[in-house]
């Protein structure tokens, strides 16, 4: 008797046109010279609204790459680009710097499409963002720890001496 033949999993259609424009919009929409800038980063100088109206809109990407199929863990990439662009942009001045360059829309964008032409394959790139983005957490959390302590022991010895 034949064996059934085993289909090999459909790779999708590598391109989103609708996504492809979103991201163009609010990431380089405008040309400035060499450089671009799009609608996040100008949403993203309304105190407030600007950086929640932008991860909102950017979350139509993701929705996207979701209903396409694409790994969890291309999902989860893609949500923590726009909370790292939200949570940063928020920050004054510094932050409205940082909406105009980190264009977290492109970079979703990239993330969809190679996850679209290599199916459900390649993942190790993800989890090794995830790797590197927990040790960046780490150091910063340990060295504000150390900062604390340092302060704290500062303290506490400026006490005993002025109480001396």
């Amino acid at each position: 008797m034949p064996r059934p033949e085993v289909l090999e999993p459909e790779v999708l259609a590598a391109r989103d046109p609708f996504a492809v424009k979103l991201a163009h919009l609010m990431d380089d929409a405008i040309r400035i010279g060499p450089y671009s800038i799009g609608l996040d980063g100008l949403l993203g100088l309304v105190p407030g609204f600007g950086d929640i109206a932008g991860a909102l809109i950017a979350m139509l990407i993701v929705m996207r790459a979701a209903q396409a199929g694409i790994p969890r863990v291309a999902i989860a990439r893609m949500v923590t680009n726009i909370a790292i662009d939200t949570f940063v942009g928020s920050i004054p001045l510094f932050g409205d710097a940082f909406d105009f360059a980190y264009k977290s829309n492109l970079k979703n964008l990239r993330i969809y499409e190679d996850s679209l032409r290599r199916g459900r394959a390649s993942r190790t790139s993800h989890w090794l963002f995830f790797l590197g983005l927990f040790v960046a957490i780490a150091a910063v959390i340990g060295i504000f720890a150390y900062g604390l302590a340092a302060l704290l022991h500062a303290l506490v010895v400026g006490l005993h001496s002025h109480g001396a």
